[in-house]
């Protein structure tokens, strides 16, 4: 029997005393991305999803809110890290949930007790350790999602001040360190701890952003590439991400070895510029082969929704 994440997870994961983190990217091009709906930027490109993409995206993050729904983490929490206070308190609200759907309980009382806990999370956020607004980013998209997929949803509004409260929370955390110097070192290794934060937080901003796309084509808005997240890196091997502690170490050293200090990025899955040189074009997919191989669901899904969008 599968167990909830409420039951038997691991002790939550404490910063690493002399973390390396980095923030390779500007962080405030995060926070006001919902402001590029309204007032575009020079060189902004639009994306035109086909349907069935469009359908694949919001399915997939339906299906990750039915996991937190069930006691279950999507893939973009840790294990390490699910007794950390605003992600526990959030799967325990979750439950008024199940309680929701099997009729037993009001519906707009648990809608309303969720949003409550939103405003809570987002008021206090600024005074929060790392950790915890690290964990409050991932509540808060939780509380989100279930709010929009499974409830019958608030107005529009509330899910554009949600988006922009996310989006202020993410900046936050991406300013914190979105990556590890140790990982660009060749001699580097990264301390376990560490670099379960960085993926963990690059897999939830990437999850916001496919969110914040579908928050987009439900309002009528256009969705725009994520041009401000290039250089950071596309999801680690599933090997790698679900490594016990005791295995983490050696998966890591594979991973090393196969990447070196360039491991695959999120923009190499974007199209490619008029005018690429042939050999680099092949390059690319030969590295792009190189990651599927390894890849989770998680990663598989922002594969699909890439390659059918655009034409490389």
């Amino acid at each position: 029997m599968a167990e909830t994440a409420t039951a038997s997870a691991p002790r939550p994961e404490s910063v690493p005393s002399n973390p390396d983190l980095i923030c390779p990217i500007n962080p405030d091009d995060i926070q006001n991305r919902w402001l590029n709906a309204y007032v575009p930027l020079p060189g902004q490109e639009a994306k035109n999803y086909p349907t069935n993409i469009s359908q694949l995206i919001s399915r997939t993050l339906k299906s990750y809110a039915l996991k937190a729904i069930q006691g279950r983490p999507p893939p973009f929490i840790h294990p390490t890290h699910l007794l950390l206070s605003p992600i526990s308190a959030c799967f325990i609200l979750l439950k008024l949930c199940r309680v929701s759907i099997d009729g037993i309980e009001d519906e707009s009382v648990v809608a309303e007790i969720l949003k409550r806990e939103m405003t809570r999370l987002h008021e206090g956020h600024t005074t929060y350790s790392d950790m915890e607004l690290f964990s409050t980013f991932q509540a808060y998209l939780i509380y989100t999602m279930v709010l929009f997929f499974k409830f019958t949803p608030p107005s529009m509004d509330f899910f554009r001040q949600a988006m922009i409260n996310l989006q202020e929370i993410a900046c936050a955390i991406s300013r914190q360190g979105l990556a590890l110097n140790s990982e660009r070192m060749v001699s580097g290794r990264p301390e376990r701890e560490a670099w379960h934060i960085v993926e963990a937080k690059r897999r939830t901003l990437y999850t916001m952003y496919f969110l914040d796309n579908v928050l987009s084509m439900a309002d009528g808005l256009p969705t725009y590439i994520a041009h401000e997240l290039k250089g950071l890196y596309a999801p680690s091997s599933s090997e790698l991400w679900a490594a016990s502690v005791a295995e983490w170490k050696q998966e890591y050293l594979i991973y090393r070895r196969e990447w070196g200090v360039s491991p695959f990025q999120l923009d190499e899955l974007w199209p490619v510029s008029s005018g690429t040189d042939e050999w680099l074009i092949r390059r690319r997919q030969e590295r792009t082969d190189q990651w599927l191989k390894d890849v989770d669901g998680f990663g598989m899904m922002l594969y699909a929704v890439t390659s059918c969008t655009y034409e490389n």
